[in-house]
């Protein structure tokens, strides 16, 4: 099993925690893998990407040229990551911020609306664990109880509560993955 995903938006939107709690889990699994974030010049606001490899075999690069999975949390990522994704992977994209379709007819396409999901959980915060969530239903590549438990280890600065919101948006976005 090898997964490669590139998580990708502007900064504040979690893209690169998202990115170490997939990294996190699949550690915690006994897996191999590699988190390599890419930030713009700008903090807040900027753009902000990073490539996850999520493999049962040892993994010689952490670059990622062709994904498997594109995560997608702006329109400036879908432009620019969709032409990378591999003939037949899947690409998910935040339609709370996305307006257009994407392009390809090559690909899996699944919209969720990442920022309405965390919205009607309170915070707009948790929208990057509801495209985890949904990652995680349609790849299997990590458990959803792996993903949890490894919460409190990548947001420790966070309170129970907050845990918790994380822990319904990931639930949120996996079953909005299964419709």
């Amino acid at each position: 099993m090898r997964q490669e995903v590139i998580i990708a938006g502007f900064g504040g939107q979690g893209v690169i925690k998202a990115g170490v709690l997939l990294a996190t889990s699949a550690m915690n699994e006994g897996k191999h893998c590699t988190h390599f974030p890419s930030y713009g010049a700008e903090m807040r606001g900027g753009t902000a990407n990073c490539s996850v490899i999520i493999s049962t075999d040892e993994i010689a690069s952490p670059v990622v040229t062709e994904p498997d999975t594109v995560i997608a949390m702006n329109e400036p990522s879908l432009d620019k990551f969709e032409p990378r994704l591999k003939k037949g992977g899947l690409l998910i994209y935040n339609s709370s911020l996305i307006s257009r379709k994407p392009k390809r007819n090559d690909i899996e396409v699944l919209a969720v609306p990442a920022n309405e999901i965390a919205e009607k959980l309170g915070t707009v915060k948790c929208a990057n664990m509801a495209v985890v969530g949904a990652y995680i239903s349609k790849t299997k590549a990590i458990a959803l109880e792996s993903i949890k438990s490894s919460l409190p280890t990548v947001f420790y600065k966070l309170k129970q509560d907050f845990i918790n919101i994380n822990k319904n948006a990931l639930d949120k976005g996996s079953t909005y993955a299964q419709k």
